[in-house]
């Protein structure tokens, strides 16, 4: 069964590079979500476009390139109860998904046209009443050449984080935040610019005029947790940066690119979403059960660690890691089955994972 199509809502796509949706789902009746859940949302998104456009699936699987797409978490009412989220009957809830290149928008465009009646969250089938435009379709040379301004504010709605000599790195340092767009800009604009020298002129020119900042451990992603922030920042330009009319552009653009491309790392899980303006957060009812999964997903890692410490090397911190999160979410009430499928592992090594594991923890 497919929804009708929005007769308007692709107007004005013919030529966009950049588009932000925003879905209205509806839990029809009473259901609990496991709080990694976002991996499936994940999943999900990407067998969509593996069913319509093989070709560009392929490219959403390369390891190698920056992902030209967001998508978010839940927002709405999720209530934690014990290890699980429980999603009220009839409640309803935003979901955006955005689109960083002309591909991944014209496939969005084509796939409102056939857009399926629901998103079978696993225990927890949503149904989609709506969908609307979030961020509006243009383009990088739209942005770019838009009206300039020499201040900028920004509001990181979900946990945000970078990676930094193989550490998360929970603050929104000019650098670190500008690096994070230029890399999309880059990517996938037709109008790069040198890294090494806009950096240099980030870090020179742009001040921080206030901020509001909080700091919070999640799980994301398939393994792992991260230490990120969430709030608003307000950055400016010195006054007396006026020697470079093209960095000062590109640092407007840059800044109304962020919600499209969201900020740090593993955006395509639910984090760095970002928004313009300084904004007031809205309540994240499930932090503390995902504070909880995360830090123990982090003491397990660090036990793991020290028990392979001989071994060394980036191999036997990425086994400490896998088993800390199987461990994890095990203790969390998990099924094996289901950890082997957000993890694309077969059932049977997750399964001696979890067995070496709990050895370990006996030693």
């Amino acid at each position: 069964m497919s929804k009708p199509r929005h007769p308007r809502l692709t107007t004005g796509w013919n030529n966009a590079e950049l588009v932000g949706l925003v879905f209205e789902l509806e839990s029809p009746s009473e259901a609990y979500l496991y709080p990694q859940y976002a991996i499936g949302l994940h999943a999900w998104f990407l067998d969509r476009v593996r069913s319509q456009d093989p070709e560009l699936s392929a490219y959403l699987h390369d390891g190698e390139s920056e992902k030209p797409f967001t998508i978010s978490g839940l927002a709405g009412n999720l209530i934690p109860v014990g290890k699980n989220l429980q999603l009220p009957a009839n409640s309803t809830y935003r979901w955006y998904v955005t689109a960083l290149s002309a591909q991944v928008t014209q496939f969005l465009a084509q796939w409102l046209k056939i857009l399926p009646a629901e998103i079978p969250l696993r225990n927890a089938p949503l149904t989609i009443r709506s969908c609307q435009i979030a961020f509006p379709p243009t383009t990088y040379r739209q942005l770019f050449e838009s009206e300039q301004r020499s201040t900028l504010q920004l509001s990181f709605i979900s946990p945000t984080s970078f990676r930094r000599q193989g550490h998360h790195f929970p603050l929104p340092v000019p650098t670190n935040v500008f690096h994070s767009y230029l890399r999309r800009w880059n990517d996938f604009s037709a109008i790069p610019f040198d890294a090494e020298a806009f950096l240099a002129w980030i870090d020179k020119s742009v001040i921080i005029h206030r901020h509001r900042l909080e700091s919070a451990k999640v799980q994301a992603g398939k393994k792992g947790s991260v230490t990120g922030f969430t709030g608003s920042i307000e950055y400016g330009l010195k006054p007396s940066e006026t020697d470079n009319p093209d960095f000062i552009r590109l640092f407007g653009a840059l800044g109304k690119l962020a919600p499209y491309c969201g900020t740090g790392h593993k955006t395509t899980f639910g984090l760095g979403q970002t928004r313009w303006g300084w904004l007031t957060p809205e309540p994240l009812p499930t932090r503390d059960l995902e504070d909880l999964l995360a830090q123990r997903m982090e003491q397990l890692t660090e036990i793991f660690i020290a028990q392979r410490i001989r071994q060394g090397g980036d191999r036997a911190a990425e086994i400490a890691q896998t088993w800390a999160t199987i461990l994890a979410r095990r203790e969390f009430g998990e099924a094996l089955g289901a950890i082997a499928l957000d993890l694309e592992m077969p059932y049977e090594t997750v399964k001696t994972y979890a067995k070496l594991a709990r050895r370990a923890m006996k030693n």
